[in-house]
């Protein structure tokens, strides 16, 4: 199995950053897909940003380019989400997430294209 711990979340005023680390352990070698969801109260997780290890690529929401950051320290296992210039619309549970699949293709992921999960962890910016 592959585990995801996020930490990093916590309360921020608006224009404020946060940078969310996910650590990443068990059976992770093949997890060429990397993400970071966000989920509103009674809505569908969203994808703030993915990256694939082999090409490089990253893609970001529209909501969030320019603001968000994501990277990854291979020497930790660690993927990490930089938020800046924090709103109080991006209040919300941030999820890491992994799969295995080739991930050539970056844009247009979804929650459904991801099979391992992280717990969560809160943001709010307020």
């Amino acid at each position: 199995d592959v585990q995801l711990v996020e930490s990093g979340g916590g309360s921020v005023q608006p224009g404020g950053s946060l940078r969310l680390s996910c650590e990443v352990s068990g059976s992770a070698d093949g997890t060429n897909c990397i993400g970071w969801f966000r989920q509103y109260p009674g809505k569908e997780r969203e994808r703030v940003a993915s990256f694939g290890k082999k090409s490089g690529r990253t893609d970001y929401a529209d909501s969030v380019k320019g603001r968000f950051t994501i990277s990854q320290d291979n020497a930790k296992n660690t993927v990490y989400l930089q938020m800046n210039s924090l709103k109080p619309v991006d209040t919300a549970i941030y999820y890491c997430a992994v799969d295995r699949g080739p991930c050539t293709v970056v844009r247009g992921l979804r929650s459904k294209d991801f099979t391992y999960w992280g717990r969560g962890t809160q943001v709010t910016v307020s």
